[in-house]
């Protein structure tokens, strides 16, 4: 049960890790994360933010993988 658990965390690390950066690519090419002179918009930030929510959550789950293993 434990070894699946880690499985578990560590897939949904990579994914967070992998996935949530390219996200924000796009949405840092998409029109509504500028404004018209040029400034970051909500809706960029709040994207940022999710991302590094996601981020910081995929380390989250590596650490207590390897906690876990431990």
């Amino acid at each position: 049960m434990i070894a699946f658990a880690v499985v578990v965390l560590l897939l949904g690390a990579v994914f967070n890790v992998v996935a949530w950066p390219r996200f924000l690519q796009r949405v840092s090419a998409d029109a509504r994360a500028r404004d018209a002179q040029g400034r970051r918009t909500a809706f960029y930030r709040a994207h940022l933010v999710l991302t590094v929510i996601a981020l910081t959550i995929a380390a989250a789950s590596v650490v207590a993988a390897v906690l876990l293993l431990a």
